[in-house]
């Protein structure tokens, strides 16, 4: 396989068309119907902790995420992740939820430390368990978690950012409408 060269950057608002285009292409218009699109719809994404994917001047994936609550916890819902069909299959997918996993990892560990409330503590998604578990997501014990649309419980993922077991998971997965965002460098 041949090595590209990819640079991983944190979203910018001049990505918002090309990401638009990638995410029309990769998933059509039935993501409009998807449980999760409901809760990111008119709930903007966390742009500092949403990054994007590119060779050279291309861009080729990105990953958003946009904050929920669990019952009453603040998380975070992964998605979309997206890729250029064509660079499937190089670890772009991967690269791009990792580095959202460490900057919100990064994000509840300096709240902590200035003992802030309010960081997300989870990451959730809906997807596939043998590609998202090797990025540490475990699946929700049926009945635990109620999202606003029907999804198959074996689908519901979650990645805790700190010592929370997903067990421990439960209520009712809203919009959270986070307010006062930081600003993504420019």
């Amino acid at each position: 396989m041949t090595e590209l060269s990819i640079t991983v950057l944190t979203e910018k608002p001049a990505d918002d068309a090309a990401i638009e285009r990638l995410v029309a292409r990769t998933f059509g218009p039935g993501r409009y119907a998807r449980t999760a699109y409901r809760l990111r719809e008119g709930n903007p994404h966390r742009r500092d902790l949403s990054f994007t994917a590119y060779i050279g001047t291309m861009l080729v994936g990105s990953v958003r995420l946009t904050p929920i609550v669990i019952g009453e916890d603040a998380a975070l819902l992964l998605g979309p992740l997206t890729v250029e069909p064509p660079f499937r299959s190089h670890g772009i997918g991967r690269r791009l939820v990792e580095r959202c996993l460490e900057a919100a990892k990064a994000e509840l560990a300096s709240k902590a430390a200035l003992d802030e409330a309010g960081a997300a503590r989870l990451v959730l998604l809906v997807g596939d368990e043998p590609y998202y578990g090797r990025m540490g997501f475990k699946r929700v014990p049926p009945g635990q978690v109620n999202l606003p649309g029907p999804v198959d419980p074996a689908r519901v993922l979650v990645c805790p950012l700190d010592d929370t077991l997903p067990e421990a998971v439960h209520g009712a997965v809203r919009k959270a409408f986070a307010t006062a965002l930081p600003a993504a460098a420019e």
